[in-house]
């Protein structure tokens, strides 16, 4: 197949195949990726390797791989998520590694978060808006310290997402760092960091034994 050639800066771009953009790879199409190709990349990787696209985010318009995660990663959001939706109102559902499209060229997966019931109750989608989203959560690794402590906040933030929680390891403990939305500067305040026991009024009344969170 050919190469698209390569847009004007300015142009308003719509590919509907993402075979072209993977004819450059591993550089990134001229043109960029977007959100929505998340949604038309294959099951395969450009070499035939199986699952290759499974784990993958966009961030400021670079695809980023998602490590294996380790046992304390894969407990903390199962945990978490479990104990949310006990806790939860009616009108939202907690979920896990559900994309949040936060603009044309950023389209994070947080490791937990929070949306409407209304759009939870569809099984087509792929990802959420910020509007529907009222809780991000990102359980920190060793690979994704600096998209989880600076990057993706600070997009979150900007997207006006209302909560967001950061997730440490402290010697296998989880420590919680929360934070909620000043509207007035479009930038996270911190509002309490949490050992043992995290307990808040919002998005909802949740009161959480970190030491005992379901398996």
């Amino acid at each position: 197949m050919s190469r698209m050639s390569t847009p004007r800066d300015g142009d308003d771009v719509t590919v509907t195949d993402v075979s072209s953009a993977l004819e450059y790879w591993p550089s990134p199409p001229p043109w960029g990726w977007t959100a929505d190709d998340l949604d038309r990349l294959p099951s395969e990787g450009p070499n035939g390797e199986p699952d290759f696209f499974k784990h993958v985010e966009l961030i400021d318009g670079a695809l980023v791989f998602m490590s294996p995660q380790k046992r304390f990663h894969e407990r903390l959001l199962f945990g978490l998520r479990v104990a949310l939706n006990e806790q939860a109102p009616e009108s939202v559902v907690a979920m896990m590694q559900m994309d949040v499209k936060l603009g044309h060229r950023t389209r994070p997966c947080p490791d937990v978060l929070i949306v409407d019931a209304a759009a939870a109750d569809d099984d087509e989608r792929t990802c959420y808006t910020p509007d529907e989203v009222h809780l991000v959560v990102e359980v920190v690794s060793p690979e994704s310290e600096e998209r989880d402590r600076k990057t993706k906040p600070a997009r979150y933030a900007e997207a006006g997402i209302a909560h967001l929680w950061r997730v440490e390891n402290n010697d296998g403990k989880p420590v919680v760092y929360v934070y909620e939305l000043d509207p007035a500067t479009r930038a996270y305040g911190l509002t309490g960091i949490h050992h043992g026991r995290l307990t808040v009024p919002v998005p909802f009344p949740i009161d959480i034994d970190l030491e005992k969170l379901p398996r």
